[in-house]
């Protein structure tokens, strides 16, 4: 009987410790994966987590390119990366049409989701500032202080960049990577495929690297 009722405590003892380990390896994995997480772009968690709606809804129903549908929108928060992209649209197409703000913020956001450019909005955004001209938004390296003097077209395409990061509607551009105004012609737009014309903006795909929102 002692020897039996030994095994069984044994046996009881072993099935704690198990379940103890058990707890201290799925509390672990939970800390790594939240670490993980906590290193991941905010945009790129806004469209994981957007994925399920989008779904079930298409992006283009639920947008309307209007300045009336912004106003109607609440106001736009985030932290740094959506700070930098309205800051972006703001110098880069606030005097654009809402679809032309919209794509723009595509264009941006397809960088992000390319290997070929940074993975964070603000990377992107920034990419070659410090060197007059050479950057890739040439309102951050010409020189002069960026200065908000419009509030109301700055409150709007904060909404945008925050409807953009939602994944709130998307291939407006058909997978765009680069853009310019029709003021312009640079010679690098020979290399690229034409997807379509905005407004005064005129936007390129890059079809020896295709981004995931031009598959």
């Amino acid at each position: 009987m002692k020897t039996t009722l030994l095994s069984a405590l044994s046996a009881a003892a072993i099935f704690i410790a198990s379940l103890a380990q058990a707890e201290a390896d799925l509390s672990a994995l939970f800390r790594t994966e939240r670490t993980s997480l906590d290193n991941l772009p905010e945009e790129r968690v806004a469209r994981f987590l957007s994925f399920g709606r989008k779904s079930r809804q298409s992006p283009e129903n639920k947008v309307q390119f209007s300045k009336s549908f912004l106003d109607a929108q609440p106001s736009a928060k985030g932290g740094e990366q959506f700070s930098c992209l309205a800051e972006a649209l703001y110098f880069e197409a606030r005097g654009e049409t809402v679809k032309g703000q919209f794509a723009v913020a595509e264009v941006i956001m397809n960088r992000v989701a390319s290997k070929r450019f940074p993975n964070s909005l603000c990377a992107v955004i920034n990419q070659g500032t410090g060197r007059k001209y050479q950057c890739q938004f040439t309102y951050t390296c010409d020189g002069h202080k960026e200065v908000i003097r419009e509030p109301k077209a700055y409150e709007r395409v904060a909404k945008v960049a925050r409807l953009a990061m939602d994944g709130a509607v998307s291939k407006v551009t058909d997978g765009a990577t680069y853009y310019h105004t029709t003021a312009v012609r640079p010679s690098w737009r020979r290399a690229f495929t034409q997807t379509a014309r905005i407004g005064v903006h005129m936007f390129y795909r890059d079809d020896r690297y295709r981004t995931a929102a031009s598959q």
